[in-house]
């Protein structure tokens, strides 16, 4: 057995401590505004403009820059006279709010939610539950009544997840065919993006968006143009309201909300309601079989374990819910990204 000197230990843990401080580095720099101002301005600009721009310290936005340099969000341009930064592909295509990928909405989300509920981690390893009443004072019993708990955190929460889609969604509509499925259901569709690119990509299809009065109210208001004909809303709970007959079912990132009981439930109403032939596709995030990784669905369960009531899975583990719902022929497709792809047929 080596000593601990064959290891590159210091190095590990001085990467995996400084993960905190990197990510609230990107989470100040968006919401600050540096990447949208660096964009707009077309041309590169030293910290002092930045910061009287932003309303920020020139000392404390210089550090913010050269840390984000660091971290390759900008880049730094030295001339005689003073330094200046502009941003880097990466920042103009994710962090920049005007990006049709962009990924602000959702660093807002975790900076200033998931990140609170985080904090108390250990209560939530100790108790096995999720950490709402901590974080924000209010009830652990219904995680979503929590996570909806004012339209501000609703719109954010909302918005969010369409930035997910904006950059995964075709990935996972693409692991099958779905052509020969024309009326479908995204069951908690949220804000719509993924109906939307459902519609792009399959453009016999219509999608009806089955979400909580709401929520449904928001994607309208939103989210949704009235011109999308393609699209449609139905106001329900899916746990307690009936769900319309459909050929293909979409659950994208719902199951791993739940615990295995309230999972079969849903998949039974699911199955119940699926025309013959029909389906249902789960979008989730998939552990190996080993649960040996992958290194992100490991934290994204860690995430379950502190905001909702449910875990990642592995493959296997997702067959057999499917399967005690009644579905029976299952595949599977890894797409190499985020999230996976799971089709049971009735």
């Amino acid at each position: 057995m080596g000593s601990t000197e064959d290891l590159d230990y210091p190095q590990i843990i001085v990467q995996y401590s400084n993960g905190f401080l990197i990510s609230k580095v990107m989470f100040t720099a968006c919401e600050l505004g540096v990447f949208d101002l660096l964009l707009e301005s077309g041309k590169p600009l030293p910290s002092d403009v930045i910061a009287a721009h932003l309303g920020a310290s020139t000392i404390g936005m210089k550090r913010l820059l050269d840390a984000c340099v660091g971290l390759k969000l900008l880049a730094v341009e030295m001339t005689q006279e003073r330094a200046l930064y502009r941003n880097t592909e990466i920042s103009n295509v994710y962090l920049t709010k005007s990006s049709p990928k962009s990924q602000y909405h959702i660093m807002m989300y975790y900076s200033n939610t998931v990140y609170l509920c985080w904090q108390y981690l250990a209560d939530a390893v100790r108790e096995g539950r999720n950490q709402y009443e901590r974080a924000f004072g209010v009830s652990s019993q219904d995680p979503f009544g929590a996570m909806y708990r004012s339209d501000e955190e609703m719109l954010k929460f909302m918005a969010g997840q369409n930035s997910v889609w904006s950059i995964c969604g075709r990935d996972v509509l693409v692991a099958f065919d779905l052509s020969p499925f024309t009326q479908i259901y995204d069951l908690g569709g949220g804000g719509g993006a993924l109906a939307q690119e459902c519609v792009s990509l399959y453009p016999n299809s219509t999608v009806t968006i089955y979400d909580l009065p709401k929520v449904v109210r928001v994607a309208r208001e939103q989210f949704v143009s009235p011109e999308e004909r393609q699209i449609a809303f139905h106001e329900g709970d899916f746990f307690n309201d009936s769900i319309p007959e459909a050929e293909l079912y979409i659950l994208s990132k719902i199951l791993h909300d739940w615990d295995d009981d309230k999972c079969i439930q849903l998949l039974t109403k699911v199955y119940k309601a699926c025309k013959p032939g029909g389906g249902v596709l789960l979008v989730e995030s998939l552990l190996n079989e080993d649960k040996s990784g992958p290194v992100e669905t490991q934290l994204y369960s860690m995430n379950m374990l502190v905001q909702t009531e449910g875990k990642e899975r592995t493959a296997a583990e997702y067959s057999k819910l499917l399967e005690a719902a009644g579905f029976g022929v299952i595949q599977v497709k890894r797409t190499g990204k985020l999230y996976d792809a799971v089709l049971g047929r009735k």
